[in-house]
């Protein structure tokens, strides 16, 4: 995911919510919501917000980290195909 890419003042998204949800969906933005300038919560799109719960269903589990770290060995290695190979019938 991208860092967040606006910070705006909690009156303003009071008075201009529609809008900054219709520009942050078409922009696909993430915003950081600030009371007296300090960061106090985060509006994120939906994609964004379920592609980190799918970060975290695979970061939690051993099976894929283990699987993670074998094709970085493998990687480093130099045990790789390459596209041609692998599409090679």
């Amino acid at each position: 995911m991208d860092d967040i890419q606006k910070i705006i003042p909690v009156t303003t998204v009071k008075k201009n919510f529609l809008n900054i949800i219709k520009d942050m969906t078409d922009e696909d933005s993430t915003i950081t919501v600030t009371k007296n300038g300090v960061a106090v919560g985060v509006m994120i799109t939906p994609d964004h917000y379920i592609g980190l719960l799918e970060t975290i269903e695979i970061l939690s589990d051993p099976a894929i980290l283990k699987a993670l770290d074998e094709s970085e060995k493998d990687f480093k290695a130099g045990k790789v195909y390459s596209h041609k190979d692998v599409w090679a019938e």
